[in-house]
């Protein structure tokens, strides 16, 4: 390729690093929220934020893009870019997935824990804040490091908005040099670099939350790992015999 092009590849992966931060930083903040209010003691607010998940949990992300990018001006007269179109689409629908997340480790926090707090006179934000969330937050770093890469593989999607990420810049190139493999060839490594970096940043995160709770990192979410655990725990119980 020549210079030109590789600088349009080039433009096309900060772009995408863009969208990713910035739709990452909108779906933890969505995530934490929603996550949080669906475990309030108010119904109200667990209806809301359960109709929240719902609705963008069940719709797909490409038709969100499409309804804020070209339907939001024809029905408020008013026109988002397309990186903050992009960014606002895909926050908000990953941020319903991520909202799961949260409200499931925040529930699997021992019950005693909670009881603690109330024994302790504290509010229920000082509980939140003080016992619930320290304990929850690691646990739930393995299953957000999975919705980050496919939050990675969702930026590609703001290409049908003419957006100059890697998806439409490669696509660009291609169409100029008519050389599909050697192009998406490219774009699958550019892809997979990202999200190795991006899962061995938030590997490094889960050992370092764990260790400062005295907890070793967890070895993995298969099933496999889950019966050693539930193995070892027999065995304490009967003294290894």
């Amino acid at each position: 390729m020549t210079s030109g092009l590789w600088e349009l590849v080039l433009e096309g992966i900060w772009v995408t690093v863009q969208l990713l931060f910035f739709s990452a930083l909108l779906a933890g903040t969505v995530s934490f929220v929603v996550g949080i209010a669906r475990t309030h003691r108010l119904w109200i607010v667990r209806f809301l934020a359960g109709f929240y998940t719902e609705v963008f949990r069940g719709t797909s992300a490409l038709i969100m893009i499409f309804w804020v990018y070209f339907v939001l001006p024809l029905a408020f007269g008013w026109q988002l870019v397309p990186m903050w179109a992009g960014t606002l689409a895909l926050g908000l629908t990953y941020g319903a997935y991520g909202s799961e997340i949260v409200r499931g480790a925040l529930n699997a926090v021992d019950p005693a824990q909670r009881e603690g707090g109330v024994a302790l006179s504290f509010t229920p934000w000082q509980r939140m804040r003080l016992i619930l969330l320290p304990q929850a937050i690691p646990e739930m770093i393995p299953p957000f490091c999975n919705l980050q890469v496919e939050l990675l593989k969702g930026t590609a999607l703001v290409s049908i908005m003419g957006m100059g990420d890697l998806a439409f810049s490669g696509n660009l190139v291609r169409l100029a040099l008519q050389e599909s493999t050697e192009i998406y060839t490219y774009i699958l490594l550019v892809y997979f670099v990202i999200a190795f970096l991006l899962t061995r940043v938030m590997r490094g995160l889960e050992k370092r939350l764990k260790a400062g709770m005295g907890k070793a990192p967890t070895p993995g979410w298969s099933k496999f790992s889950l019966r050693r655990e539930m193995a070892g725990a027999t065995d304490g119980g009967t003294g290894g015999r």
